[in-house]
């Protein structure tokens, strides 16, 4: 129970750590915010964007609960979770060096300032199709995985996504707000390319189990 409990929280961060480096809608906002308001708006914007998710974790154990647990449902969100992971690893360390520099050189998103950092949250992942994209592949399988382990594995799931998405945030905000540089470069694009490899090598495992499911 124990390793179970942590492989999904591990791998969690892992994959949420992935999504946060790389650049986009939340990036933005978050540098914007950050210039407006200090420091706390890269964590308060993180809060928006973990009060979306629950609530959607939330509808989908709901409505999806019991199709969920069912190995043909499995092994359909395996694959396709899979797939999707070692897609997303494989471009991650093809595009590390134009990812890294672009998210070094993000201009503020000004629009963000009007809106408040916790909306600004909810508003940026809505606005961001491969949010939804990610969470009807990777984030359904993760979440038929946690099933198995009830309220406890669900609690592992999200707490390390959410996780990865406040350590992030929150370092790029502290940045932010004492004029320095996110990271050196060097160090980011390692930590991308690694990420990178642990998103393919867990895609591949995901691969393997949800065709195990269809034997």
């Amino acid at each position: 129970m124990t390793s179970s409990l942590a492989f999904l929280f591990g791998t969690a961060f892992v994959v949420g750590l992935s999504g946060a480096l790389a650049p986009g809608p939340v990036l933005t906002a978050t540098i914007s915010e950050t210039i407006k308001r200090g420091f706390w708006a890269g964590p308060l914007i993180v809060l928006g964007h973990a009060l979306l998710e629950i609530a959607l974790l939330v509808a989908l154990v709901a409505g999806l609960g019991n199709w969920l647990t069912r190995p043909l449902f499995q092994g359909i969100l395996g694959v396709g979770g899979g797939a999707l992971l070692a897609i997303m690893g494989v471009r991650m360390m093809a595009t590390a060096r134009d990812s890294v520099f672009e998210a070094l050189t993000t201009s503020p998103d000004r629009r963000a300032a009007l809106r408040g950092p916790i909306l600004t949250g909810v508003l940026t992942s809505l606005a961001n199709p491969f949010w939804s994209l990610w969470w009807a592949t990777v984030g359904l399988t993760y979440v038929s995985l946690a099933l198995k382990r009830g309220a406890l594995g669900l609690g592992a799931f999200y707490t390390g996504h959410i996780l990865a998405d406040l350590v992030w945030y929150s370092l790029v905000a502290a940045a932010i707000a004492s004029g320095r540089r996110i990271l050196p470069v060097r160090a980011y694009m390692i930590l991308f390319l690694l990420c990178g490899l642990a998103l393919a090598c867990l895609g591949g495992y995901f691969l393997g189990t949800g065709l195990g499911k269809f034997r």
